[in-house]
C-alpha cells in the first residue's frame, strides 16, 4: 500500500505514515479491481465501505427501470465515493456507481469509525474530521448540479456547467472529466440536441470546443 500517496487524500489529511497504516488496518482496508463499465455498487443494494479511487475514474449514475440514465457526480484518481451511505450502513443505495474506465478501488469500513468515535486514538479523530470534510465538498457537488439544471434552455445549461468547471479551474481553457453522451447524462438533456447547441455555441464565437478540451470566450455575446 502507498501510503505517501493515501497521505495526500483527503481522508487521510494531516496523519503521520504510522496513523495512516493504524487506520488501514483498522478500517479493513481492500483493494479491487474493475473494468470499464462494470458495477462498482447498485442501487438498492446497502455497503458498509466507502471507496477511494486508487486509478481511473467512477460516475455516480441513476438508472431507473425504464433504461434512463442520469449521471449525477463522478470521482477521480484520489477522489472518495459513497461515505454516506457507508456512515448509514443499513440505508439502500439510491444510486449506481460504474467503472469510467478500467479502475482501482481501495474500500474502507468506514461504519466501524462510528464505534471509534469516542476513542483516543489520534488518528481515528482525524478521520473523523477529514470525513466531515469529504461529506461537506460532496455536498456542494451534488449542489453545483442542481444550478446545472436548472435553466429551461440546453444552452443555459451548458453555460452554467461551464463557468462552473471555469471558475473552479482559474481558466477559461479547461478538459471536463465527460465524453458527449456523459455530460448529456448530466445536464439531463439529449446528445444530438446537445451537439447541435455546441456547435451553434462555437459557430457564435462562445466558446471553442474539441471532444472533452474547452475554451471560453468570454467578450461573445450570447442569449440564454
Amino acid at each position: 500500500m502507498d501510503i505517501k500517496m493515501l497521505q495526500t487524500t483527503g481522508l487521510f489529511q494531516g496523519m503521520s505514515k504510522e496513523e495512516v497504516s493504524l487506520a488501514l488496518t483498522a478500517l479493513e482496508a481492500a483493494e479491487k479491481f474493475f473494468r470499464k463499465g462494470e458495477m462498482i455498487l447498485h442501487a438498492g443494494s446497502v455497503t458498509q465501505s466507502l471507496g477511494l479511487v486508487l486509478s481511473g475514474s467512477v460516475t455516480i449514475e441513476n438508472n431507473d427501470l425504464w433504461g434512463n440514465r442520469t449521471i449525477l457526480s463522478h470521482a477521480e484518481s484520489g477522489q472518495f465515493f459513497a461515505e454516506t451511505y457507508a456512515l448509514l450502513e443499513e440505508e439502500p443505495l439510491l444510486v449506481d456507481v460504474v467503472a469510467k474506465e478500467d479502475c482501482r478501488i481501495l474500500f474502507f469500513r468506514i461504519g466501524s469509525i462510528r464505534q471509534l468515535r469516542n476513542s483516543r486514538h489520534p488518528w481515528a479523530v482525524k478521520v473523523i474530521a477529514n470525513l466531515l470534510v469529504i461529506s461537506s465538498r460532496k455536498n456542494l457537488l451534488l449542489s453545483g448540479r442542481n444550478f446545472h439544471t436548472a435553466p429551461k434552455t440546453i444552452r443555459g445549461r451548458v453555460m452554467a456547467y461551464l463557468n462552473s468547471v471555469s471558475l473552479q479551474n482559474r481558466s477559461q481553457e479547461f478538459d471536463i472529466p465527460f465524453d458527449r453522451q456523459q455530460l448529456a447524462d448530466y445536464l439531463n438533456v439529449d446528445r444530438s440536441a446537445l451537439s447541435k447547441e455546441l456547435g451553434k455555441m462555437q459557430k457564435e464565437g462562445i466558446l471553442t470546443v474539441r471532444k472533452n478540451h474547452f475554451v471560453l470566450h468570454s467578450r461573445a455575446e450570447s442569449p440564454v
